[in-house]
């Protein structure tokens, strides 16, 4: 069996810190980032999607951004096919691919792989496991117990996965992850972290976050781009419903609820070690389990 790429993954919450950690651990560790947002594959929302700037792609290399135009879809089934194929090249070139984003059904699909391989209609298998994740704990367990699956220690991920195994493939070797993966999640206490969306916010304000909006309102409407947090709140605005203040204060609110899904994602669904940023020794801390994994 050959043997697994290691990767690093950075995740958390918006605004939490992600894409800073990720180029300072490319540059320590000779990687490569793989985006992993869901947002920044669109050229020309930057602000908006908070995607790193020229001068910070300047200091690692950076894939998965500016790969859509604003009126065109992309799904997980889309990620994990594109990210798979960064993954491969990166690691072909001695490098350590680090994937960093907030799109927990991305990551997630990614790591655990719903291409089942062979003859299986991978769309079909995401809407599948997208359905399962709408599903309560409970219910997911009582389906496993009606297949009669065993399942040691089960929990919502190998829930999902061995329904999905069951559907779709009765290869024993699909089970295993593709690859061998840190998770490595940033967190902040609940204050200062929203200190932090309000301030992003305001700054993304005075950097043209507007332009984007109205751009996408006057030429995108019905995009699917066009529904991202930071943008379908000023619509209103636009259509003279609302006032700016009141727009603005949306967009604050829902970064904000988005963050707590965001981490309930993260906690309840991906088996992840979380660093806290405002503890002093958090960067060190990091760079040294990814030494250890590396070696």
């Amino acid at each position: 069996m050959a043997e697994k790429i290691k990767i690093v993954v950075v995740l958390g919450p918006t605004a939490v810190g992600k894409t800073a950690l990720g180029i300072v651990l490319a540059q320590a560790f000779g990687g490569e980032i793989i985006s992993g947002d869901s947002q920044q594959v669109y050229r020309g929302l930057d602000i908006g999607t908070a995607k790193a700037s020229k001068e910070e792609q300047a200091l690692a290399p950076h894939h998965l951004i500016d790969v859509r135009d604003v009126d065109e879809t992309y799904s997980a089934f889309d990620f994990v096919r594109e990210a798979s194929q960064a993954i491969e090249r990166i690691a072909d070139r001695g490098k350590i691919p680090i994937i960093v984003g907030g799109t927990g059904l991305y990551l997630q699909s990614l790591l655990e792989g719903y291409h089942l391989g062979g003859e299986v209609d991978q769309e079909e298998v995401l809407a599948y496991r997208q359905e399962l994740e709408q599903l309560s704990d409970q219910t997911l367990v009582d389906l496993v117990k009606r297949e009669r699956l065993e399942i040691p220690e089960i929990n919502r991920r190998r829930a999902i996965r061995a329904l999905e195994l069951k559907r779709f493939s009765s290869d024993a070797q699909n089970q295993e992850p593709p690859y061998d993966f840190l998770l490595i999640g940033l967190n902040d206490d609940r204050d200062s972290l929203y200190h932090r969306i309000n301030h992003r916010v305001d700054v993304m304000m005075e950097e043209g976050l507007l332009d984007e909006a109205k751009n996408l309102f006057d030429h995108h409407f019905e995009s699917q781009a066009s529904r991202g947090i930071g943008y379908k709140e000023f619509f209103p605005y636009f259509a003279g419903q609302e006032d700016l203040d009141t727009a603005i204060a949306k967009v604050k609110q829902n970064s904000r609820r988005f963050a707590k899904r965001q981490l309930t994602w993260f906690k309840n669904r991906m088996q992840v070690d979380f660093y806290m940023v405002g503890e002093a020794g958090c960067e060190d801390s990091i760079k040294e389990a990814v030494r250890d994994f590396i070696r």
